[in-house]
């Protein structure tokens, strides 16, 4: 399977949670794609659909309308154990919430979704990808003896040490103090430039900065994008679409 060109694409994706008047629009017709390469950050008010644009994308939510293309395959119609296989062939995950088996420790967590994929685990890349997050000497430990902050390190490593061809974040530093959470973009944006396609939903305005691009959601649709991002230039344009949602509401 060939993931050259844009390994994420969403063509005029619609998504509405609920039925009637009680319906709530995620997405209203989203068109985007994410090249080869790239680290994309994704931004707007809560509930502009930021999570749900990166489920659809990831085949973890299904479009009402639209189509989804993953790393070469259109997901339109694919069985849940299809896009199972086609995810733990090619995507990785670093989600806020860690997602660690808690009776494995590091080294097997990082190594579990090769060994799932039925992939050998090339142990000395895992040695360098677990030395590069400061985990060396915690590789025997279990997800319990760790801080929140190695936890999500082990997530970060788990993600490098498959070398997939998109890594989904969704509010990666979210839970880290300011040094760990550095660390962890850093890692992110070597990913990018080592070839990765890296997808990553945030808050905050220094973790957009590592991008080459950030989208801004507003009502579920993109409503304007900024290459390479200064930290001020993300938080006046969050600012700006803070103050119109506010205007907004006011006058319904």
């Amino acid at each position: 399977m060939t993931t050259t060109g844009s390994p994420v694409r969403l063509d005029s994706v619609k998504k509405t949670y609920g039925r009637g008047e009680s319906g709530v629009v995620a997405l209203a017709g989203v068109s985007v794609e994410f090249p080869a390469g790239s680290f994309t950050a994704v931004m707007g008010p809560s509930g502009s659909g930021k999570s749900t644009l990166l489920h659809c994308a990831a085949g973890l939510d299904r479009p009402d309308t639209g189509s989804v293309t993953l790393v070469g395959t259109d997901l339109k119609g694919r069985t849940e154990t299809q896009l199972t296989e086609l995810r733990r062939e090619h995507v990785a995950f670093v989600f806020q919430s860690f997602n660690l088996m808690p009776a494995l420790n590091v080294e097997e967590n990082i190594t579990l979704p090769m060994l799932l994929a039925g992939k050998e685990p090339d142990r000395a890349w895992i040695a360098q990808v677990v030395e590069r997050v400061g985990l060396s000497q915690r590789v025997r430990h279990r997800p319990g003896e760790l801080s929140g902050g190695q936890q999500q390190r082990v997530a970060i490593a788990r993600a490098l040490a498959g070398r997939s061809a998109v890594t989904f974040a969704d509010e990666p530093t979210g839970a880290l103090d300011t040094s760990t959470a550095l660390e962890v973009l850093g890692l992110l944006r070597e990913l990018a430039d080592a070839g990765q396609t890296i997808v990553m939903v945030t808050h905050d305005p220094v973790a957009a900065s590592f991008a080459d691009e950030v989208l801004f959601l507003v009502d579920g649709q993109i409503v304007t994008k900024m290459a390479s991002p200064a930290v001020e230039m993300v938080a006046a344009e969050l600012a700006r679409l803070g103050a119109r949602a506010k205007q907004a509401r006011g006058r319904q």
